[in-house]
């Protein structure tokens, strides 16, 4: 089943073009009158489930799912794993079912090293029940079995990144163990078969840019709509500050490349502070020098402290959208990005940010280099950033899956 083509998003929620400022210098979008009739229906009339991959954190995927609770506040809520109290309260307040590798020696902690079981978990999450499944994923959460004649629309952040893209990354030479690789070999097909096949399943998919657009085509023979994820932007203020130091918010995982960005900054002798944890940490603390900083993950005043401190924002990997470099810009604060994936949707070469072309450390100590001498408007790049700010996703999220269904998402 192929999934249907770009919604008519003007007649639906407005001109893009019809635009308004707030005090902050933030857009606001004029909504047109359909959708403010959408946004006033009733709830969806059947029943309602949310499938997301697993709920450990508060990461870009869980930010689009936040949304899509607050869309379907009386939704069930189905996931691979959950941490309690990981993720936002709106997350937090649905009923939460998960699968069996919740229940498994390491499940809840180590839920990656039971990849070869994700289909049968994802499969395990028995949703046949429901009207309209939501599925949020970039691994296994649209494998959920979803009975005949109920919508399901997937908002994909990438396909099956593990297995695709950046197998390489994750259990190439160097990357893995020897008995891990030779495992994933036994593995990978059987996995990329499920992966395509279940697309079959989603009536219509969402991508979360361009870039994951022409993946879902490539790899599903798929056609999507592109709807960017949330940035609530009015939440960060613009600081003209700069304590003198670049600033990096990542998990620390293969394919976000800081060991790129710790190489460059080790040669270039410049601070460089990294907000976040992950498995790569230990190797990653292993090469670093004397400049490089490793605070682990934050709240979200002590980012918003980071965000206003820093000199530019590092962004060495290739990223499905990157929801951080437009935070980063909310707060004024240029991004020196790798010209690739998501990063070219967001930032402007030389007015809110420098690329750098290759995804080595010398491509980006020549960007750094070249960063200095360029001088930013810190107001014009909050007014780029407003662009992806949380209302139009929300927005945007209610008028496709009222489009699909005939029947309007709740606000």
């Amino acid at each position: 089943m192929r999934g249907s083509a770009d919604v008519n998003f003007t007649m639906l929620w407005g001109n893009p073009n019809n635009i308004g400022r707030d005090r902050s210098g933030c857009k606001r979008f004029h909504l047109s009158p359909n959708i403010r009739i959408f946004l006033s229906m009733n709830p969806f009339p059947g029943k309602v489930a949310l499938v997301h991959d697993w709920l450990v954190g508060m990461r870009g995927g869980e930010k689009v799912l936040e949304v899509l609770c607050e869309l379907f506040p009386h939704a069930t809520l189905f996931t691979l794993v959950h941490r309690a109290g990981s993720v936002a309260a709106s997350i937090e307040r649905l009923p939460i079912r998960t699968s069996f590798i919740q229940h498994l020696p390491f499940g809840r902690s180590h839920y990656r090293y039971f990849l070869p079981l994700f289909p049968y978990a994802a499969e395990g999450l028995d949703v046949r029940e429901f009207d309209l499944v939501i599925s949020s994923s970039h691994a296994a959460a649209k494998g959920a079995r979803v009975r005949e004649g109920a919508l399901h629309v997937c908002y994909c952040h990438s396909p099956m990144r593990y297995i695709w893209d950046q197998y390489e990354q994750y259990f190439g030479a160097g990357r893995a163990p020897l008995a891990v690789r030779k495992g994933m070999n036994y593995f990978l097909a059987g996995l990329r078969r499920w992966d395509v096949e279940t697309a079959k399943d989603v009536r219509h998919f969402i991508a979360n840019s361009r870039a994951v657009q022409a993946r879902i085509l490539k790899i599903y023979g798929r056609e999507s709509t592109v709807i960017y994820p949330p940035v609530d932007v009015s939440s960060f203020e613009l600081s003209l500050k700069d304590d003198g130091y670049f600033l990096a918010v990542s998990a620390l995982v293969p394919y976000k490349r800081l060991d790129v960005a710790i190489d460059a900054f080790n040669r270039l002798r410049k601070r460089l502070v990294i907000v976040g944890s992950g498995p790569e940490e230990r190797a990653l603390r292993a090469v670093a020098g004397g400049t490089i900083e490793f605070t682990g993950w934050v709240d979200e005043r002590e980012l918003k402290r980071y965000y206003g401190g820093c000199r530019a924002l590092i962004f060495p990997g290739v990223e499905d959208f990157g929801i951080v470099p437009v935070e980063a810009m909310a707060c004024g604060k240029p991004v020196i990005a790798l010209a690739k994936g998501g990063a070219l949707e967001t930032v402007v070469d030389g007015k809110t940010g420098v690329f750098f072309s290759d995804q080595t450390p010398e491509s980006l100590a020549h960007a750094v280099n070249q960063f200095e001498k360029i001088k930013f408007d810190g107001h014009a790049m909050r007014v780029h950033a407003s662009q992806f700010n949380k209302e139009i996703c929300k927005n945007r999220l209610s008028a496709l899956i009222d489009s699909v269904s005939g029947v309007a998402a709740s606000n």
